[in-house]
């Protein structure tokens, strides 16, 4: 989501010091989260500004482009496993410990998804009959 302007930001906070409203006025009168404002005037009692906080790095990826590849080449020789068993492999082959969800992201992140093959084959041309006889 996108940062407030700091316009917006030093409109609340002027509001706040010249009328004395509590957080949760000025939230439903500049429509905006009361988390947001108890933030913002936290923000500015400590530090003085008002602009937004830049973004923390995420969390990098336990997995490197190498490791990926090597996911990716279990799924081609093995698309019909689950995300449990295709964990297990990526561990005895790389040694590297990954969770379940780990695998569903990187999957996803590599746009695969896994083909289940079905238990029973349908003939061609037979119909399943629904009446009673």
């Amino acid at each position: 989501m996108k940062a407030y302007s700091v316009d917006l930001r030093q409109k609340i906070i002027d509001v706040y010091n010249e009328e004395n409203l509590s957080q949760r006025q000025l939230a439903k009168q500049f429509h905006v989260a009361k988390s947001f404002i108890q933030k913002l005037l936290k923000q500015y009692r400590q530090t003085g500004n008002l602009a937004p906080l830049k973004r923390r790095k995420q969390t990098p990826t336990k997995l490197n482009l190498k490791q990926l590849k090597v996911l990716e080449e279990l799924v081609k020789t093995n698309n019909d496993a689950t995300l449990e068993e295709l964990r297990k492999q990526f561990i005895a082959t790389t040694g590297i410990i990954i969770s379940r969800s780990t695998v569903d992201r990187m999957l996803h992140r590599l746009n695969l998804t896994l083909k289940k093959k079905h238990c029973i084959q349908r003939k061609k041309g037979v119909k399943k009959s629904n009446s009673k006889d």
